[in-house]
């Protein structure tokens, strides 16, 4: 086991050791910390640790859990002069991400409404395994579609510019390219559906307000009825994942990497291979952004189906839309000192190789951050967020497992110095699906939420065992790390009416 310290409140360092070029930075209180433990995971952040480039810290977020190659929660930049670009980083689901939908609805008027919601969005936004979306687009149109992003379907009268503003790189990362024809055929039929897994559709109710002047900034109230959705790329980012690592395998002895772990595969950011993964996975960002688009489109007809009124009089409109898994381009401030929460003790090679020039300088410079399972969390000021955002940091959405609380966050300026402005994405499992299933029976799971008051639709009962909420960490506990070591402060608290499960 590493030998870890702890440096501050919920901060822990992994000094460097063998072939690691950072430390490790893990944030977490002990008894996350004895989870990350107990399934290898910080055996992960040490490996992250090893990757050529990397600058600053391997880091991890307290929903930390054992990933393919990463663990999932981990965040690590990468130099743009000597450093790699890993899918493992990034993972499967590529851009599997959570948006979060306000209306202008209370709890009251939506609650006997619930379940007419839910078996109207069932009905609407196609669950599970299977090929169909409510959107059927043509090969050609598909490729259309991932080229542009968010912004094709905004001509196609599926989004507005509001929409458009408040999504992620505004719904398209540049340089979308270099898919295969099987990824295409795998994707085209499935745009606006909801996939399987832990993916979801859920009505919730603004619980608690805790930030008042940020909350009306943003026009969050006690009482208010939101949706949220949680899905990703489908089967289009996950062939296009199995493809670049196919690849990425070959470019490991070309270049002539010694890694710990072969899921670590990756080449140089600007190598052909590391080009063309970055221009696949933008591709496959934009399928997702598109994905959770047309199924806010849904969730808007479902509504006016249900409440006989114009969404636009029901004001269903979108706070926020974050991406989980991807490899973004950004600009950071690298030094000597705090560089990415590394307890002050960075290894100066790093930190030369990503710009700064002398010793207690401190730079900006562009890097390439991978997010495995972890969000942006932007301080406030950040050029990239919308205007009601940049002043005061981006919204932050952190969901809770089936049937508990979920949370709304803001980024902070503490995020930008301590984790590249990353906090985490969810609770994180604690329990394998297998474990999970012994437990309670998918139909116990069910007649458990309802009995608490969660409705709950799922395209296979069997299924909900998996993703049961003891098959999770604490949610609260996970944000409690989060907003004390100031990644994000914590805006709302939200709680489930009902859940559509994948």
């Amino acid at each position: 086991m590493p030998h870890i310290e702890l440096i501050d409140e919920h901060t822990w360092r992994i000094e460097p050791e063998g072939d690691m070029r950072v430390p490790g930075i893990v944030y977490a209180s002990e008894e996350i910390l004895a989870s990350a433990r107990a399934d290898k995971a910080l055996e992960q952040v040490m490996n992250v640790a090893t990757l050529p480039g990397i600058v600053g810290a391997s880091i991890a977020m307290p929903d930390i859990h054992w990933g393919y190659g990463f663990p999932i929660g981990g965040v690590a930049a990468m130099s743009l002069d000597d450093g790699v670009v890993s899918p493992g980083g990034v993972g499967f689901d590529i851009n599997c991400g959570v948006r979060l939908i306000a209306t202008g609805l209370d709890d009251a008027e939506v609650r006997p409404r619930t379940d007419a919601l839910l078996h109207e969005l069932m009905r609407r936004i196609p669950q599970g395994t299977n090929d169909r979306g409510s959107l059927r687009l043509s090969p050609a149109e598909l490729r259309r579609l991932i080229e542009e992003g968010v912004p094709w379907l905004l001509e196609r009268g599926l989004a507005t510019e509001d929409d458009v503003a408040c999504t992620e790189e505004h719904g398209a990362v540049p340089g979308a390219d270099a898919v295969s024809q099987k990824a295409v055929q795998r994707g085209h039929t499935q745009v606006g559906s909801l996939g399987a897994g832990n993916h979801f559709i859920e009505l919730q109710v603004v619980a608690e307000v805790l930030d008042d002047e940020t909350a009306a900034a943003w026009d969050i109230r006690r009482g208010q009825v939101a949706v949220m959705i949680h899905s990703g790329s489908r089967g289009f980012g996950h062939q296009t994942c199995t493809d670049h690592l196919q690849r990425m395998a070959g470019a490991v002895r070309r270049y002539g990497f010694e890694l710990p772990d072969r899921q670590l595969a990756c080449a140089p950011v600007g190598s052909p291979e590391g080009r063309d993964y970055l221009a696949g996975m933008a591709a496959a960002a934009n399928f997702a952004f598109a994905n959770r688009q047309v199924m806010m489109h849904e969730v808007r007809l479902g509504f006016e189906q249900v409440f006989r009124s114009p969404w636009e009089r029901l004001d269903v409109r979108l706070v926020y839309d974050v991406a989980h898994n991807i490899a973004k381009l950004e600009e950071h401030e690298i030094a000597a000192s705090g560089v990415a929460g590394s307890g002050g003790r960075i290894d100066e090679r790093s930190v030369a190789r990503a710009g700064r020039r002398t010793a207690g300088e401190s730079s900006r410079a562009t890097v390439l951050v991978h997010r495995k399972g972890a969000t942006r969390a932007f301080g406030p000021g950040r050029p990239e967020l919308p205007p009601v955002y940049r002043a005061t940091g981006q919204p932050v959405i952190i969901p809770g497992s089936m049937g508990t609380e979920s949370w709304l966050l803001a980024g902070t300026e503490r995020a930008m110095t301590h984790s590249f402005g990353s906090a985490c994405h969810g609770a994180g499992r604690r329990m394998s699906r297998g474990a999970a299933k012994k437990v309670m029976s998918g139909a116990e799971v069910r007649a458990d939420l309802e009995a608490r008051g969660v409705v709950v639709r799922a395209q296979s009962t069997g299924l909900l065992a998996e993703e049961a909420p003891y098959a999770y960490k604490d949610v609260a506990a996970v944000v409690d790390v989060v907003a004390a070591v100031g990644l994000a402060r914590k805006v709302a608290r939200l709680t489930p009416l009902g859940v559509l499960k994948g």
